[in-house]
């Protein structure tokens, strides 16, 4: 089948920035490829997806599906309809789109979707961010032509046989920055000689990891060194009425220039999100994970382990945080030999070209 035959794809997932990005990375490879292939979003509604893909330029449709409530089965209930109008829902947009190839990035959406394309003979795609696979996708793996994935060792989840080592699709932009580490501190407002510690806790931000934040700043301020702060929405104006009584730190609830960012940090502290350690990857930054104890599967945790098993980037559990991260940091921000180690590994792990590696599978699947 050549390129050309390739009329029309659907990818499915979302919930979060980290399966929303290589979904948008995806569908802008097959646009690379083949301008005229029709593309066709499927996320749940009330998601970040409903407004992030149609920003990327990409038509979306929404289905009324919800998680489920491990803690509190009896609210389940709800979920189970919502899960049945999504199925049917699902049936009918892949029997009117007719998809040459339908494609799950992990989320809510996806499970209903992937599973009426493979009950309609539509070759399917899996694509798993994390080192621990997601439920949804365990559960359409029997029937995926391709598991395209980021890290060895998945075989323990996933048929041997449809696994393909690509990486996880990351922002273009973040290697575009041409400017020096110098420039980039100078861009922001910090001295160029001094070291920059870059915090980023997500969009909504992540309470442990700016209390832990706080209780480091009167250690960096000490030091001499300065932070750029993405506290996040929640806590915002704690902890950045906290950040304005250090001259050498600056804290925002959002980071428009991430490139110039992770340009100019020298340390970076981090959530464990796939997406995010596919981006230190390649961009090479020494890194503190303190991965989330509240999602599913406890993946962020395994996401850091396969890290700081490696010499890779150093872990500190969530309960931990506030202790241990002011000594932590402190210590890294001082040893350059341990900065430069850490860049040095977690840079061996980048696998670069991941967006692009997935079309090439998605083309040979449906030739």
């Amino acid at each position: 089948m050549s390129k050309k035959e390739l009329k029309r794809v659907l990818i499915s997932g979302g919930g979060t920035g980290g399966h929303i990005f290589p979904a948008v990375s995806i569908a802008n490879a097959i646009k690379r490829r083949s301008p005229e292939t029709e593309i066709l979003f499927v996320g749940a509604l009330g998601r970040m997806e409903m407004e992030r893909v149609p920003a990327a330029g990409y038509r979306i449709e929404g289905l009324p599906v919800a998680g489920f409530d491990r803690k509190r089965l009896w609210r389940n209930f709800g979920v189970l309809w919502k899960l049945w109008k999504s199925l049917r829902k699902a049936r009918r947009i892949v029997r009117e789109f007719k998809p040459d190839v339908a494609i799950g990035v992990g989320g809510y959406a996806s499970g209903p979707v992937l599973k009426q394309a493979q009950k309609q003979g539509v070759a399917t795609l899996l694509q798993e961010q994390n080192s621990y696979a997601g439920v949804t996708n365990k559960l359409l793996a029997k029937k995926a032509r391709a598991i395209c994935v980021a890290y060895d060792g998945m075989e323990r989840f996933f048929p041997a046989e449809t696994i393909v080592k690509t990486g996880n699709p990351v922002r273009s932009d973040l290697q575009a920055c041409s400017l020096t580490q110098a420039e980039a501190k100078k861009e922001l407002g910090f001295d160029p000689d001094k070291k920059l510690v870059l915090v980023v806790g997500g969009s909504l931000g992540a309470r442990t990891v700016n209390e832990a934040v706080a209780a480091a700043l009167e250690r960096i301020a000490g030091m001499g060194a300065n932070l750029m702060w993405q506290t996040g929405r929640y806590g915002a104006p704690q902890f950045q009425a906290l950040a304005k009584e250090y001259a050498n730190v600056k804290a925002t609830t959002f980071i428009d220039r991430m490139d110039l960012a992770y340009k100019a940090a020298d340390v970076v502290v981090s959530r464990a999100g796939a997406g995010t350690i596919s981006e230190l990857q390649n961009l090479g930054k020494a890194v503190i994970l303190i991965p989330s104890p509240n999602v599913a599967e406890d993946h962020q945790r395994h996401n850091a382990e396969a890290l700081s098993t490696r010499d890779a980037a150093i872990m500190i559990l969530d309960v931990d945080a506030v202790e241990k991260l002011p000594d932590t940091l402190a210590n890294l921000i001082d040893d350059e030999a341990k900065c430069s180690t850490l860049s040095s590994n977690i840079k061996k792990m980048a696998l670069p070209g991941a967006d692009d590696k997935i079309v090439d599978k998605i083309y040979e699947i449906i030739s």
